[in-house]
C-alpha cells in the first residue's frame, strides 16, 4: 500500500506553488534574450543530471517502468508548459494562470464525455463557474477578443490529457523517473524547434513572438542569475509537486495546487507592480472555488 500523509502531501504542494509562482514571474525577462526552444534544451542539460544523481543518492529507479505511458504523459505535460510559457511572454502571469488552470475543468468534461463517468450536478456547476472565471480574467469578451488569450488555455488542455494519463496509466512510479522523463522531453522538444528554425530559416519576429521565432543565442548576458535560478526553482517546484501527489490522495492535494494562483500574481505586484482589478480577483476566486468543488467531489465519485 502507498504512503498517506495529508498533512505532509499540503506541505510540499504549497511549497511547489510558492517556487513556481516565483520563478514563472521572470520568463518574459528571459523571453528578451533567448528563445523558448533553448531554454527548453538548457533545462534538460542541467535539470537531468541533477535529478539523476539525486536518484542515485537515494536509492530511488531513475528509468520508467512504462516507457509508453511515461512518454506520452512527458510529451503531454512538456507541451502544456511550452505553451503556458509562451504566454508567460506576452500576458500577466494571472492571466497565464487561469488559462492554464482550465485544466481541471477540461479533466471533468474528459471525464464526463469519453470515459463515460458520471459527474453530478456539483461537478457540473463548478465547471461553469470555473469557465466564467476564466474569462473574466482573461478578459474575453467580442469587442477586445485576442487570440493570444487562447495560448495558455491551450497549455491547460494538454495539462489535463497529462493528468488523466498519469492517473490511469502512471502508477508505480518514481517521483525521480517522472521528473527526468518530462524534463528530457523538454529538451527534445527544444532541439526540434531548435533544428526547425535553423532548417526553415524562420526569421525572427519582433516583439513576444521573438520567444518563439528566434534561434540560438550563445551569450546569456544579463539574465544568468535568472536564467540559473528558474532552472533551478523548477526542478525543486516540480519535485515537491510530484511529491505532493504521491504523498496524498490526487483529489485532496489538487486543492492546494490552487495557491500558485495566489503566489504567483501576488510576487508579480510586489516584483513587478502587475495589478489585478476587482474583477479579475473575483475571477481567480472563482477559478479556485471550482477547483477545490471539483477536486473534493472527484474524491466522492
Amino acid at each position: 500500500m502507498s504512503e498517506t500523509r495529508p498533512v505532509a502531501a499540503a506541505m510540499w504542494m504549497l511549497a511547489a506553488m510558492l517556487v513556481i509562482g516565483v520563478i514563472d514571474n521572470f520568463i518574459f525577462l528571459i523571453a528578451e534574450v533567448i528563445s523558448i526552444w533553448q531554454l527548453y534544451v538548457l533545462r534538460m542539460v542541467f535539470a537531468v543530471p541533477i535529478i539523476a544523481l539525486a536518484a542515485l543518492s537515494t536509492g530511488q529507479r531513475l528509468l520508467p517502468r512504462k516507457w509508453g505511458a511515461v512518454a506520452l504523459r512527458s510529451f503531454l505535460v512538456a507541451g502544456a508548459m511550452l505553451f503556458y510559457f509562451i504566454s508567460l511572454a506576452f500576458l500577466p502571469i494571472a492571466q497565464s494562470l487561469a488559462g492554464l488552470f482550465t485544466s481541471p475543468i477540461i479533466v471533468v468534461v474528459i471525464t464526463a464525455l469519453f470515459l463515460r463517468e458520471k459527474i453530478g450536478v456539483f461537478r457540473i456547476s463548478a465547471v461553469i463557474a470555473g469557465f466564467a472565471g476564466t474569462l473574466v480574467v482573461l478578459q474575453v469578451s467580442p469587442q477586445n477578443f485576442s487570440a493570444g488569450s487562447l495560448v495558455p488555455v491551450i497549455g491547460g488542455v494538454l495539462y489535463a490529457l497529462g493528468a488523466v494519463v498519469t492517473r490511469r496509466t502512471c502508477w508505480g512510479e518514481t517521483t525521480h523517473a517522472l521528473l527526468a522523463s518530462v524534463m528530457g522531453m523538454q529538451g527534445l522538444i527544444g532541439l526540434v524547434g531548435v533544428a526547425a528554425l535553423a532548417l526553415f530559416g524562420i526569421p525572427e519576429t519582433p516583439g513576444a513572438l521573438m520567444f518563439v521565432t528566434r534561434g540560438w543565442a550563445w551569450s546569456v548576458a544579463g539574465i544568468e542569475a535568472v536564467l540559473a535560478v528558474q532552472i533551478l526553482g523548477s526542478i525543486v517546484g516540480v519535485f515537491a509537486l510530484t511529491r505532493a501527489y504521491q504523498l496524498g490522495e490526487a483529489s485532496y492535494v489538487a486543492i492546494f495546487e490552487y495557491s500558485v494562483m495566489i503566489f504567483g500574481p501576488l510576487f508579480a505586484f510586489y516584483w513587478f507592480g502587475q495589478t489585478l482589478g476587482a474583477v479579475q480577483m473575483a475571477g481567480i476566486g472563482l477559478i479556485i472555488a471550482a477547483g477545490a468543488v471539483i477536486a473534493l467531489r472527484s474524491r466522492r465519485a
